[in-house]
């Protein structure tokens, strides 16, 4: 007898945000999801020609319609997709990666420049753990601006009106109003 697990159980099971192991009952679903985004993402920076087009591929991505204020330059990537939440009036330039099994949340008026990373995952330092996916989710705070190239790691807030410079790695939370550069990186200057 099969049991058969539909796309809501793992969905379910990984918002919790409990360490998700390859032993994990729900991991072939989850290897399936994975691999339904990979696939939608590839014919979205193959096909899409136009930024409407480009906003319903997104839009089936990640499950939740896109506001026609929101702009995305592909290429883009996303490993899960189900996971990412865009407010009105973003913006995201070329080639940027968001790894999102842990949560992305991007809210209104938010610029992200281009070959911005945004992991909201990671693994244990453990090496006989190390394949197990830490969850921690990443958010992006109303007209806060990410510099082409940053890298923004799991668990971290940016806030209101905040600007990460380009090239900068932010691994803590970045307060509103304020400048932040550098590996890693440290507010600079306040608004």
């Amino acid at each position: 007898m099969s049991t058969q697990i539909n796309e809501d159980d793992i969905l379910k099971r990984l918002r919790m945000g409990k360490p998700f192991r390859k032993d994990d009952p729900l991991y072939a679903q989850f290897g399936a999801v994975v691999a339904r985004s990979i696939r939608l993402c590839v014919e979205m920076n193959a096909q899409a020609t136009e930024l409407d087009q480009v906003r319903r591929r997104l839009s089936d991505i990640i499950g939740t319609e896109i506001d026609a204020s929101t702009t995305v330059f592909p290429p883009f990537h996303t490993n899960f997709g189900r996971f990412i939440r865009l407010g009105k009036n973003v913006f995201i330039n070329h080639a940027c990666s968001f790894l999102d099994i842990g949560g992305i949340t991007i809210e209104d008026d938010v610029q992200i420049g281009p070959h911005v990373n945004l992991t909201s995952e990671n693994h244990p330092l453990d090496p006989t753990d190390r394949k197990t996916l830490l969850l921690q989710p990443i958010v992006i705070k109303r007209n806060a601006w990410i510099g082409a190239g940053a890298t923004i790691l799991p668990g971290v807030t940016i806030g209101e009106n905040a600007i990460v410079a380009a090239g900068a790695v932010v691994s803590r939370d970045v307060p509103p109003n304020t400048v932040v550069a550098g590996v890693p990186a440290n507010v600079v200057k306040t608004l």
